[in-house]
């Protein structure tokens, strides 16, 4: 079964916010064309990063969580909980995840010997050398993808992105990029 396109797809950008500006007179058509281009370029990097993945034999879920671990510093090491929460996945999802990288030889799953009940899931040899190859093949892509800016319009852009996503993350302290709270 081929998946459903987005409408916003079935139209360029600049048709997609003509028309929105033919419905909606009061609409900036600079931020429209900013929101809208931001909007098209993440789902386009998201399956990007899947492909990579993919050919990894990892899920994107999957690069998160090594990544999360990877983010957490040496020993690499991380509750199931911790890891859920930093992702925005159940614990039963979790589960599921570290089951599938342990399975893979990518993490290992121990009780924590000075709290048996406490679980700890942390990155071995080989999910950090997976973790690096998932590094390596997305540097390659996203130099690809800004290789029309110069070193000057990349910081630029960089610097601007960071000021919108601020605005964002003040206005929406609890959201974590999830939709936690609408499901």
């Amino acid at each position: 079964m081929a998946d459903t396109p987005d409408p916003d797809d079935l139209l360029t950008l600049e048709e997609q916010i003509a028309a929105y500006q033919r419905e909606f007179q009061d609409l900036d058509p600079q931020v429209e064309q900013v929101v809208n281009a931001l909007s098209r370029l993440t789902r386009r990097m998201n399956v990007a990063y899947s492909r990579q993945s993919s050919t990894l034999g990892i899920s994107n879920v999957e690069f998160e969580v090594l990544k999360a671990l990877v983010l957490s510093g040496s020993p690499y090491q991380l509750g199931p909980g911790d890891l859920a929460k930093r992702l925005g996945l159940t614990p039963a999802a979790m589960t599921h995840r570290i089951d599938r990288l342990v399975n893979e030889g990518l993490v290992t799953r121990e009780r924590d010997e000075n709290n048996r009940v406490r679980v700890i899931v942390e990155l071995t040899t080989g999910g950090r050398e997976k973790w690096l190859e998932a590094m390596r093949r997305a540097s390659v892509f996203e130099e690809d993808l800004l290789q029309d800016l110069s070193s000057e319009e990349r910081g630029a852009l960089g610097e601007m992105l960071t000021r919108v996503l601020r605005r964002v993350e003040e206005a929406q302290p609890d959201a974590d990029g999830r939709l936690n709270d609408l499901g």
